[in-house]
């Protein structure tokens, strides 16, 4: 009897490796599609020198590839808060994006989407409210491109071409009506001071101003222009088996408009 059972134990085993050994070769002769996702962890985020969420998150993106050479591609960009801020909101966000990269310009246009603390009274709480005046949604074109290998300093400068009632971008009338949006405008430097090293580290510095008013987004709310982002970032990758390895960096960020500075630790999961 015990040798029957031996012998099952042994079948089956030996039916389960060359499952997984089968599966592993359907994995490997697997074509690289033109769809695709990545999942980050962070403990806070920031973006453009403003502090979005203190709690951890959670941020997943999905694009799909609208050429062969995967130039071109349109996403979904989502992220979460693992718990409520002080304030008792919870942050939570979904963004479409579509865009174009060549590896050293980039451009895109993307709708952007916060549900965070909707203040009702002037923007409405509907995601699929597009209403000039209460919209909720902010249209962002983003621009970047990267000089030379000689000189590898990267330039970034993006608007915010509509909507924003939420974040103050939308100026109204004495009677509540529509008067203009502010267009508010982020640019920014960024240079790779270490690369090629197990420790790779870039210094930036991001300045905001306005196209059609006297204050922007990122700034304290006095001046016109301002450096709002200043900081450093390293990251590694650090070998967790011989399959899989977990990309990570830390990040410090000093906004000197508003005065505060953070630490940022994040991991791209895959």
């Amino acid at each position: 009897m015990m040798k029957k059972i031996l012998k099952g134990i042994f079948l089956l085993a030996m039916g389960t490796g060359r499952l997984f050994s089968q599966e592993n070769s359907e994995t490997k002769e697997t074509k690289e599609g033109r769809l695709d996702f990545t999942a980050n962890i962070q403990n806070n985020h920031l973006w453009r020198g403003l502090i979005i969420t203190d709690k951890p998150v959670v941020m997943g993106n999905i694009s799909y590839a609208l050429d062969a050479e995967k130039k071109w591609k349109v996403g979904i960009w989502g992220a979460s808060a693992l718990a409520d801020d002080k304030d008792n909101t919870h942050y939570k966000e979904i963004n479409y994006y579509v865009q174009y990269s060549d590896g050293r310009f980039y451009i895109g246009l993307w709708d952007l989407y916060n549900s965070r603390n909707i203040n009702t009274a002037v923007a409405a709480d509907d995601i699929f409210s597009y209403s000039q005046r209460r919209t909720a949604h902010i249209i962002d074109l983003r621009t970047n491109y990267t000089f030379g290998p000689s000189f590898p300093i990267n330039i970034e400068a993006d608007i915010m071409l509509y909507g924003g009632a939420n974040a103050g971008e939308v100026i109204l009338e004495a009677d509540g009506s529509y008067k203009k949006n502010r267009y508010s405008t982020y640019v920014q430097a960024s240079y790779p001071v270490i690369s090629g090293q197990k420790v790779n580290l870039d210094a930036f510095v991001g300045a905001g101003f306005a196209l059609n008013d006297k204050t922007f987004l990122y700034g304290n709310g006095k001046n016109s222009f301002d450096i709002v982002n200043v900081g450093v970032k390293a990251g590694k990758v650090v070998k967790i088996t011989d399959h899989y390895s977990l990309p990570v960096s830390m990040m410090a960020m000093w906004n000197p408009s508003n005065k505060y500075a953070r630490i940022q630790l994040a991991a791209t999961v895959f």
